[in-house]
């Protein structure tokens, strides 16, 4: 029978190969529950630390991981990036350690950067851009990894995890831009989601329904987007068509079309940007003919004629959160689930009433 690893223990345990060798050095404390399971597990596996177990606790690397599978274009605009990046920054150099970032452009890439981490680059990771179906808090687990889950709600209590989880209530921002809209007078709204394989996607197009269902108005366009401006200006132009504006005496009025939606309601700010402009390209007052909102509150939406009302997340909050929670895993916490109560709806001058109702 193959002797027993340390990494055997900490699967059994539920907990890193990390925290297996601090609950044997006792270089830094371990939650005694904690400590408890691992020893049981070591007890039943008939493994004793070695050498090289004990000198885990003392090889720290200083840093946590962050991979980014994303197009550079996406995090380049994106400001939730820089703010989310920013706040991990903050609580990690109090703390003396830093954040090693990896962009990558698909799956495979981010599964071997994952690996190399596990070869002793990193303490732990953040694990962003939740999906369905997602397989890497499996794949962190095989390798030891300690690691924090940011997601955009609540966890199931139907399902177990041994890695803590960092959430925000995005449905709840969804349901209020839905509100203001339909208290406005809107009936006609649309929305445009980012890519629904994304759970924090998802869970806004899901919002967006449930509101309008619950408001009594079934017939909701929605159209897909990825995130980008130009998905946002082509969503636009699904929703609003392409006919050229048909000018009156004061040269003012828009195209008229009989199921033009009179609110879009778009899955972050970016493309919300963009389909805005391509609205006023094609001759639509916002908000008097259109009324448009975003969600992530970047710095341009305050400063667009009209602002964008947008929802603000908090993403600096999350950051914080995210790093707090992961550094008091790797000093043997049990895993957490946080809430982290940032997003809060901006209204500003892109939504009105409909000019006819």
């Amino acid at each position: 029978m193959p002797r027993a690893t340390i990494g055997d223990v900490a699967r059994v345990a539920g907990v890193s190969k990390g925290t297996v060798s601090l609950a044997y050095s006792g270089n830094r404390p371990v939650a005694e529950e904690t400590r408890r399971r691992i020893f049981a597990a070591a007890e039943d596996l008939r493994w004793t630390p070695s050498q090289s177990a004990r000198a885990l606790a003392t090889s720290r690397t200083g840093s946590i991981g962050l991979v980014l599978n994303r197009r550079p274009d996406v995090i380049a605009t994106d400001t939730f990036f820089s703010r989310f990046i920013a706040g991990c920054e903050a609580v990690l150099a109090e703390a003396g350690m830093g954040l090693m970032l990896h962009v990558v452009g698909d799956p495979d890439a981010e599964a071997a950067v994952y690996e190399r981490f596990a070869a002793g680059r990193v303490d732990g990771v953040i694990l962003l851009d939740v999906e369905q179906d997602d397989t890497r808090p499996e794949l962190v687990r095989d390798l030891g990894l300690s690691a924090v889950v940011l997601t955009g709600e609540q966890p199931r209590t139907d399902t177990s995890s041994d890695l803590p989880v960092v959430w925000t209530d995005d449905a709840s921002a969804i349901h209020e831009l839905v509100d203001l809209l339909v208290h406005a007078g809107h009936e006609r709204i649309a929305h445009v989601a980012g890519p629904l394989r994304y759970v924090h996607a998802a869970t806004r197009r899901r919002a967006f329904e449930a509101a309008m269902s619950r408001h009594g108005l079934e017939e909701a366009r929605i159209v897909e987007g990825d995130f980008t401006a130009a998905s946002g200006r082509s969503a636009a132009e699904q929703l609003l068509g392409s006919a050229a504006p048909c000018p009156t005496a004061d040269g003012t009025a828009p195209i008229t079309l009989p199921d033009r939606p009179t609110a879009i309601v778009f899955a972050n700010d970016v493309m919300a940007i963009a389909g805005l402009s391509y609205a006023r390209s094609i001759g639509l007052r916002v908000p008097d003919d259109l009324s448009i909102t975003g969600f992530d509150d970047s710095e341009l939406s305050a400063h667009l004629s009209p602002g964008l009302t947008s929802v603000s997340t908090g993403a600096e909050a999350r950051g914080e959160a995210a790093a707090r929670t992961l550094l008091a895993v790797l000093t043997g916490a049990a895993p957490q689930c946080v809430e982290v109560e940032g997003n809060r709806v901006v209204r500003r001058g892109s939504l009105a009433p409909p000019s006819t109702v």
